[in-house]
């Protein structure tokens, strides 16, 4: 097991705080990251053990370096930031989507840049993702080509950071999540397609993760946890 403290950015909500709780139950030191700060800290409080929170905003990578001044030595980093971005091509916003591809394609790269000095040699790294870059729907342009960039983001620094490994997870429909689980219409939709017949959970994203997190054989793979929800 990578020593040093455990980092999960986008830690506030949603599967990145089920795995910042996950790793503080097991008495490790986590760092948890939010656009908000003192949301960040209030989470962390809830979380409790050894958990911290900051304010950290990946769509200005200028000021990554300085909000990750006081991390110390890093045993996993998380990137589960995301941002939501129903842009179409009829009513295309730019700014929102620069501020998306900003998030995840620099913003993920300038936080692993700025880490990459304090991570143990058998750490790993792991890149949230999204199913949008294979099953696209109106209004998604963004967000499919973003996760798709994910995707060869993760086999580029697997190559590159060799012993650090570094993987991806691709979440589907979680049934259970804050985003999801008020969303009957959608659900229906999911479970009719999906061969286990319902769709999958946030315990089982967080599941899938620790693998990718602690697995030591498993670098440059990305994970869709979908239930088999692409095969129909």
């Amino acid at each position: 097991m990578a020593d040093g403290s455990v980092v999960v950015v986008g830690g506030t909500q949603g599967i990145g705080r089920e795995l910042a709780a996950v790793f503080a139950q097991r008495g490790r030191e986590v760092v948890l990251t939010g656009r908000d700060e003192r949301r960040a800290q209030a989470v962390a409080e809830e979380i409790g053990g050894e958990a911290r929170g900051l304010g950290l905003d990946l769509s200005r990578p200028g000021e990554i370096a300085e909000r990750l001044q006081g991390v110390g030595a890093v045993g996993h980093l998380v990137l589960a930031a995301m941002d939501r971005d129903d842009n179409t091509v009829r009513d295309y916003e730019h700014e929102r989507a620069l501020n998306l591809v900003t998030l995840k394609l620099v913003g993920y790269t300038e936080t692993i840049h700025t880490l990459l000095p304090r991570m143990a040699p058998d750490a790993s790294i792991l890149l949230f993702g999204g199913l949008a870059k294979d099953r696209p729907y109106p209004g998604s342009t963004t967000v499919s080509a973003v996760n798709g960039g994910v995707t060869t983001m993760v086999h580029t620094l697997a190559v590159e950071l060799g012993r650090i490994r570094v993987n991806g997870i691709h979440p589907g429909i979680v049934g259970d999540s804050p985003q999801w689980r008020d969303n009957d219409a959608m659900l229906e939709r999911v479970t009719q397609r999906t061969p286990i017949g319902r769709p999958v959970t946030m315990a089982e994203v967080v599941g899938a993760a620790l693998f990718l997190l602690e697995n030591g054989g498993v670098s440059g793979v990305n994970l869709a946890v979908d239930g088999g929800w692409l095969l129909l």
